[in-house]
């Protein structure tokens, strides 16, 4: 299962841009507008995160703009329906990043099939253990919805092998030990990690996890198939802020320029 815009975007010599946004971070009706802006500048893929009272892999930036989508009172089933609402305006993949007690309390079949109706093309589960897959995953599969595998630094060789086998549309490739927030700086052996990886895997292999920097982008380009990037894009939301946005998605074109 493949999600097959990323695959043109990578086939076509470019790497891809995916940003992560914060799903109801300022309210609801904030999700059209940012959904259809970031679409027009060009970005391969959008990550939705659904706000959840207990996240595990959430940074403080992200954390926070949870809390306050929670406050405007965003749940999962909220969220689908609104993407529904514009889904024939979305011409880019949508992966969504939610945890697995909102899936369970949704439905998982009712969750699948509603998601597909949004335009949602792959969901990552991070509280949601590879030997679990299979609670959600016959669902997914059904209704064409790729199971992205988080792949972390800490992994043995065995066991990054068997997520990559497992492992839908792409490997989200963890690029720090820890939560998600910005890094001044990135571990030395990630090349050879990433390599590594590149190796074991059918599929595109992206990089997230602390890119904040233009730089950044262009140098994680130069080892992986693109990058996510959430935290800097938050807060670039937040403050309405586009010109980050927009610098952070040229870098993906000029990997190779330093």
């Amino acid at each position: 299962m493949t999600l097959q815009q990323l695959e043109n975007v990578l086939q076509a010599g470019n790497k891809a841009f995916v940003p992560y946004i914060m799903a109801g971070d300022g309210g609801l009706a904030t999700l059209k507008p940012t959904i259809l802006k970031l679409q027009q500048l060009g970005v391969s893929a959008i990550e939705v995160g659904i706000p959840f009272t207990d996240p595990v892999a959430d940074g403080p930036v992200i954390e926070q703009a949870g809390e306050r989508a929670l406050k405007s009172g965003v749940t999962l089933k909220k969220v689908i329906a609104q993407l529904t609402s514009f889904a024939d305006e979305i011409t880019i993949p949508l992966v969504v990043m939610t945890y697995l007690n909102p899936i369970l309390a949704y439905g998982i079949d009712a969750f699948a099939r509603d998601a597909r109706l949004a335009g949602v093309k792959g969901l990552i589960v991070p509280d949601m253990p590879y030997e679990e897959r299979d609670v959600i995953h016959p669902a997914l599969k059904q209704q064409d919805i790729a199971l992205v595998q988080l792949v972390s630094l800490t992994s043995p060789p065995e066991r990054v092998k068997k997520l990559a086998e497992a492992s839908e549309g792409f490997i989200y490739a963890v690029t720090v030990n820890g939560i998600t927030g910005e890094r001044a700086s990135f571990a030395s052996q990630l090349a050879e990690h990433f390599a590594s990886l590149k190796q074991v895997s059918t599929i595109p292999v992206l990089a997230g996890f602390g890119i904040s920097t233009p730089e950044h982008v262009k140098s994680f380009g130069d080892i992986a198939d693109g990058v996510i990037v959430g935290s800097k894009i938050v807060t670039a939301l937040l403050e309405d802020d586009w010109a980050t946005i927009e610098a952070l998605v040229q870098a993906t074109k000029q990997v190779g320029s330093i």
